[in-house]
C-alpha cells in the first residue's frame, strides 16, 4: 500500500472532531457559493434562498435557458456545467473565482434518475450517465472545490444524497448504488479535510417534489406515500450550514424533525 500525507488508510478511524461552521446562514453576506444543478427543484430553491441570505451566487447546470434565467433573477452568474466533466467542474470553480475572487461554500447538488434496472431493462449507457452525475458529479466537484475552499481558510461542501443512500431502494438498485456511495464518501472525507476547516456534509431527502420524480410522483400519490416539499428540504440544507458537526447526513421526511442520522458503529477487530 502507497503511504500518503494524510497518514494512509488507518488516519481516518475514529469520528471527526466538530470543526466550526465557517458558512453558517449568519455569516452567509461577503461569501461566495455555487450550486451545480440549480436551473430547478432542489439547486435552484437553495440557490434562491442563498441570496435571501445574502451570499453571492454562482449557478452550474446543463439547462441554460433555466439557469442563465434563474441566475438573472437573482443578480448570479451562470456556468454550462456537465458536473460527469472534471474540467467542467473546475472551470465552473474557476468561473466563481474570477466572478468574485474566492469561493465558501459549494452545493453539489447535480442529480437524475437512472432510468434503468439490472434485468432486461439494463442499458450501460444509462447506467453510466446516472453513475456520471451522480457519483461522479459529487467527486470531481469536490476535487475541483478543495484547493479554492482552502484558499479561502476554509468552507463548506454540501452534496445532495438521498434516503436511497441510507436505505435501500429496490425500485431502483443503480440510483441507491450511486447515493450510497455519496454518503460513504462524505462520511470519509469529513475526516481527512477537517484539519483544513473544511466541512463536508449530505443532504438526504425523501421522495420530494421535483422533476426527478417523474411518473413516480402518480404512483406515490396512488398508494399514499407522502412526497415533500421542496421548501422542507431547503429549510433543513440552512439548518445543516449551521450545524456544529461535519460528515453528518441529514434525513428529510415528511412528518419527521429533520436530524443527521444517527449510524451504528462497525464491529472492530477483535486482538
Amino acid at each position: 500500500m502507497t503511504h500518503t500525507d494524510s497518514g494512509g488508510l488507518l488516519s481516518g478511524l475514529g469520528a471527526p472532531a466538530p470543526v466550526p461552521s465557517p458558512v453558517g446562514t449568519g455569516t452567509l453576506p461577503g461569501k461566495v457559493a455555487l450550486v451545480t444543478g440549480a436551473s430547478n427543484g432542489i439547486g435552484a430553491a437553495v440557490a434562491r434562498r442563498l441570496a435571501d441570505l445574502g451570499a453571492s451566487l454562482v449557478l452550474a447546470d446543463v439547462d441554460d435557458d433555466r439557469g442563465k434565467a434563474l441566475a438573472d433573477e437573482l443578480g448570479a452568474a451562470y456556468v454550462h456545467c456537465d458536473v460527469s466533466d472534471l474540467a467542467a467542474n473546475k472551470a465552473a470553480v474557476s468561473a466563481a473565482q474570477t466572478a468574485h475572487g474566492r469561493l465558501d461554500l459549494v452545493f453539489l447538488n447535480a442529480g437524475i434518475a437512472s432510468g434503468c434496472g439490472v434485468g432486461d431493462d439494463f442499458d450501460p449507457e444509462r447506467y453510466r450517465r446516472a453513475m456520471g452525475v451522480n457519483l461522479d458529479g459529487v467527486v470531481y466537484g469536490t476535487v475541483a472545490a478543495l484547493p479554492a475552499l482552502k484558499a479561502a481558510g476554509g468552507g463548506t461542501i454540501v452534496a445532495t444524497a438521498s434516503m436511497a443512500g441510507i436505505a435501500g431502494i429496490p425500485g431502483d438498485p443503480i440510483y441507491a448504488a450511486n447515493k450510497h456511495a455519496v454518503v460513504g464518501f462524505v462520511r470519509s472525507l469529513a475526516q481527512e479535510v477537517a484539519p483544513q476547516g473544511i466541512k463536508v456534509q449530505a443532504l438526504c431527502p425523501s421522495f420530494t417534489d421535483t422533476a426527478i420524480l417523474g411518473e413516480g410522483k402518480a404512483v406515490l400519490e396512488r398508494i399514499g406515500f407522502p412526497v415533500l416539499e421542496v421548501g422542507q428540504v431547503v429549510d433543513t440544507f440552512t439548518t445543516l450550514l449551521d450545524s456544529e458537526g461535519t460528515g453528518e447526513c441529514w434525513f428529510v421526511i415528511p412528518g419527521r424533525e429533520s436530524r443527521p442520522f444517527t449510524f451504528r458503529r462497525a464491529p472492530g477487530p477483535r486482538v
